[in-house]
């Protein structure tokens, strides 16, 4: 992913932080369709191999982490921006911004928790042993 598609409007942590959850946004907006697609094509065209595995304690962890990553950035410049920055052309544009940014991360976390209890279940179910009892003969 590119880090930032434009320079920041001004200087500090600040603007470099809304800056990068704009290009954040940008980024899943141009790859979340094009991700779609290309899987559609993939399944499509090899849709008889084997089910692939579900997903796992890795990828639910990431998963959780960076929405926590993104909603508590989102958070803080949603603070910042009530305060009415300076450098700042259009808060309520910005502001708008970092709430679709809060929006996305607490669907990220919500992805994430879900594919843990999942695997969780899974695992567990793989784990119940039918005991036999005693045959006669």
């Amino acid at each position: 992913m590119i880090p930032l598609l434009h320079s920041p409007r001004g200087d500090g942590f600040e603007h470099l932080r809304l800056d990068a959850l704009i290009s954040l946004e940008i980024g899943w907006f141009l790859m979340v369709p094009i991700s779609l697609v290309v899987g559609a094509l993939w399944v499509g065209f090899f849709g008889k191999r084997s089910r692939p595995a579900p997903p796992g304690f890795v990828l639910g962890g990431i998963t959780v982490a960076f929405g926590a990553l993104v909603l508590s950035q989102a958070m803080a410049a949603s603070r910042w921006l009530n305060g009415s920055p300076a450098g700042v052309g259009d808060p309520d544009g910005e502001y708008v911004i970092a709430a679709f940014a809060e929006l996305s991360g607490v669907v990220a976390l919500l992805i994430g928790a879900v594919i843990l209890i999942s695997r969780g279940a899974a695992v567990r179910h793989s784990r119940k042993t039918v005991v036999l009892g005693p045959t006669s003969h």
